[in-house]
């Protein structure tokens, strides 16, 4: 390995990829029968495949290692497909019980490197559990909470910050002989820091037996259940681990019923924050993949139920709700900065404050952040920039600054998808009647209506309306957010024009426009950039390049945008936008040592995969051999 590295990878990055300048030729011994005795590995995709094997060779402490030459010469499609199935995933899979909380429980983008797992009061089992755990693996230094009996709110999620953890997730009993759930102990009074008291379980070895269901996480600095996130990786998975799928929406319906929705991602400092909501889209699909059984009938019957009181408790309830118009925005709760990120992300922001302060721009992001400095204008923008945060879009120019106000395509047709999914999935599996209990039904609705498809198709139908009078654009044939402040559509051209063809909320003339007018702003070599170059503006220092503006793309973007164009009949566009993608993420796969990544400048094909905006790209930072991807 080290001979291979020494003469392949001359920029000694750990990988071999175009960019070495070696002599793209490596000899290896030939044990085969019938062949010359030695063979000769040649090319940057040979030789990299030949780093990988060695580089996991080593890992699993091997003293020899018989390399087949169908390894080396492996179609890329087809070693892409069998490492995503047969590695990544499991890679990137966590489970929070005893023999997975210590990876689990890290956080790369904290400094408190202590691990820590706040539990909700609904979950005493839990509690117990990792109680338990803690005494019985010093070694881990878990740090076990509770989370308080009152509403979670803005000043407690801020509070907690310099005390940050993991949240836990659903789990189940190994046996059937747990016994049942005692009295949940009350906060400790003499506290002031709301300590809990020892729950009043008896003896807690009869806990040992929890197991968590396993879910899965981005990888490198995301080390966490983030909500879309889960929902694509899932989609990819339906073929490979469906068991694992069913595991991530069950946790999904946990954070439902204990954190009121499904949370930007299982951290403390997420309590305040949703993200797109895709749970009934995902709950249909894994359903349809299953034999639709009374095991996945009720699987999806629980997701429905939870979805509708996210939907109705979360989504449809001011702030977030603009009764006005009828449509939903992204407005979460929260004080302060956002304290996964650091001050640098925000400087364009913060340096006019911190030249008026005469600090440095740390020194000004700890004294806001600590309540030294009040200044209405930052309050207002990171309020948005929670709402940014919230939308999956983090960051955009066309939702800095404004994201708490608007109305945007993204979410409503998500909200239109929910109100169609339920009335399908009641009609179809559920033979037009299902029980709704009360925790899922809104404040004015009454139960039994709420359990029929009629109820939900008039729901759809409103929101319809809503979406083509504030959302639609004749004139430019586009949909646009809409401002609720200053009542006014955005102007910023965005790939989540394609969203109403996916959702099918879109008239076909509306389709067929979107597909004229849209395509040619974002389609580029590679697949759609999130929005239009015109839209993002030229890059200054106090307009940096973001991550979700031109000339990147995202495969949510891509996957939604095929989906709609084949509901609308537009098969060619699909195909082409879906040759471009596929074709872009193999390139850079075969070209730089298995690489792929999150994010891709669409606009060029040999470096796509570098980007310096904001925190650079995930999947990018490996040697040797890709396990994440």
């Amino acid at each position: 390995m080290e001979d291979l590295l020494e003469r392949e990878d001359t920029d000694r990055d750990g990988l071999i990829t175009i960019d070495d300048e070696g002599p793209r030729n490596f000899s290896l011994g030939n044990h085969s029968i019938d062949g010359p005795q030695v063979y000769q590995v040649q090319g940057v995709y040979n030789l990299a495949n030949l780093l990988e094997e060695l580089a996991l060779a080593k890992m699993k402490k091997l003293d020899r290692l018989a390399i087949s030459r169908l390894q080396l010469e492996e179609e890329p499609v087809t070693r892409l497909s069998r490492l995503i199935r047969e590695s990544w995933w499991d890679n990137l899979t966590r489970h929070l019980d005893a023999t997975g909380i210590e990876a689990a429980a890290k956080d790369p983008k904290m400094m408190d490197s202590q691990p820590r797992i706040y539990v909700p009061r609904g979950a005493p089992k839990q509690y117990a559990y990792y109680r338990k755990v803690s005494r019985d693996r010093p070694d881990i230094n878990l740090d076990v909470q509770w989370l308080p009996h009152e509403d979670i709110t803005a000043g407690f999620i801020k509070g907690i910050n310099q005390r940050p953890g993991i949240l836990a997730l659903a789990m189940r009993s190994m046996s059937q002989s747990l016994p049942p759930s005692g009295k949940v102990p009350d906060l400790d009074t003499n506290s002031g820091n709301q300590k809990p008291t020892e729950p009043d379980h008896g003896n807690l070895e009869s806990f040992e037996d929890l197991e968590a269901l396993p879910f899965i996480v981005p990888g490198g600095r995301f080390n966490e259940l983030y909500n879309w996130d889960a929902c694509f990786c899932a989609l990819g998975m339906l073929g490979s681990h469906i068991g694992l799928v069913k595991s991530v929406i069950q946790n999904f319906i946990f954070e439902i019923e204990h954190y009121g929705k499904i949370l930007n991602a299982n951290r403390s400092y997420y309590l305040g924050r949703a993200q797109p909501p895709f749970l009934t889209w995902l709950a249909l699909k894994t359903y349809e993949a299953t034999e639709k059984d009374e095991a996945s009938q009720n699987l999806l019957k629980d997701a429905i139920l939870a979805a509708m009181k996210e939907y109705n408790c979360y989504w449809m309830t001011e702030p977030r709700l603009d009764k006005e118009t009828g449509l939903s925005r992204y407005r979460p709760i929260g004080a302060g900065s956002p304290p996964e990120c650091s001050s640098v992300v925000f400087e364009h922001i913060l340096s006019p404050y911190a030249t008026n302060y005469g600090m440095t721009v740390q020194e000004l992001y700890d004294a806001y952040n600590q309540g030294t400095v009040n200044e209405a204008a930052l309050d207002e923008f990171f309020n948005h920039d929670r709402a940014v945060r919230e939308s999956g879009h983090d960051t955009s120019n066309r939702v800095e600054g404004v994201a708490a106000n608007l109305a945007t395509v993204d979410l409503n047709c998500l909200l239109y998808r929910y109100e169609m999914d339920f009335a399908n999935a009641i009609s179809t599996v559920f033979a037009d009647r299902l029980v709704v209990p009360a925790a899922s039904c809104g404040s004015s609705q009454e139960a039994e209506s709420v359990g029929t498809s009629g109820f939900w198709r008039k729901r759809a139908e409103s929101r319809r309306k809503s979406i083509e009078k504030y959302l639609w654009n004749e004139e430019r044939g586009l949909f646009f957010d809409y401002n609720t402040a200053t009542k006014q559509q955005s102007q910023y051209e965005s790939a989540t024009s394609l969203w109403p063809l996916w959702c099918g909320v879109s008239s076909n003339s509306q389709a067929a426009a979107v597909v004229v007018n849209c395509l040619p702003k974002l389609e580029c070599m590679g697949g759609l950039s999130v929005g239009s170059e015109r839209s993002r503006g030229p890059i200054t220092a106090a307009n940096p390049q973001k991550q979700w503006d031109f000339p990147y793309g995202w495969a949510p973007h891509q996957v939604l945008a095929w989906d709609g164009l084949l509901r609308y009949g537009y098969t060619t566009d699909a195909e082409r936008l879906a040759y471009r993608w596929l074709h872009m993420i193999t390139k850079i796969f075969v070209n730089f040592n298995g690489t792929v990544v999150e994010k891709y400048n669409v606009t060029q094909l040999n470096h796509c995969h570098k980007v310096d905006a904001e925190y650079g790209n995930q999947g990018a930072n490996f040697k040797y051999v890709p396990q994440e991807g």
